[in-house]
Formats: structure tokens, sequence, C-alpha cells
């Protein structure tokens, strides 16, 4: 289960299970594109496929450098995804590998 930290979502390591904020990053394995995590306290590291199978309205959670948004899938490009807050509070475009399925 995630928990609010700030403007963050904090995910729990899946190998010691301590909370902490992972923005993650871009990476390739295996010709496959996912996004790398690191946990600082048991030096655990692990990955999690980008989401290639979004549709509009998706409810989705994204990881920015200054916050994590939650919101709808509005328009999807091959690259980035549009998604729209809660009442349409804010419309952004983000890279595709930030976007998480909810």
């Amino acid at each position: 289960m995630s928990r609010t930290v700030g403007p963050h979502t904090a995910d729990p390591c899946p190998r010691c299970f301590v909370e902490a904020v992972r923005p993650g990053e871009p990476v390739t394995v295996g010709g496959r594109d996912v996004v790398g995590y690191h946990c600082d306290h048991c030096a655990h590291a692990w990955t999690r496929p980008v989401e290639d199978d979004l549709d509009v309205y998706d409810v989705v959670r994204v990881d920015l450098p200054n916050a994590t948004l939650y919101g709808a899938v509005w328009q999807v490009d091959a690259d980035r995804i549009q998604v729209r807050g809660a009442g349409g509070e804010w419309l952004r475009w983000v890279e595709r590998w930030r976007v998480i399925v909810y």
C-alpha cells in the first residue's frame, strides 16, 4: 500500500517493505522499456514495465519530480500521455514512462 509523503506518493520496496519516494528512471532491459527503481535501505533494485496498453479514461498516477498527480488519461501518443485532473482542474502532457495505471 502506498502512502502520501508531502506532494509525493511513497511506495514500499518489494524486498524490505520500507516505504520511500522513488521517482524511478527509464531504462531498457532485454529490448523492453521499463522503469528502474532502487531502495536506499536494502540496495534492492527492481523494474516495472512502461504502460503500453493505455486507453482514454483510464485512471492513472503520474510520478513527476515535484509531485505525484492522479487523474484520467485524456489523450494517448506514442511517447506521451495527456492526463486530466479531477473535475478538469488541470490538463498536462507527461512522458509515458511516468504513468502508472490505477
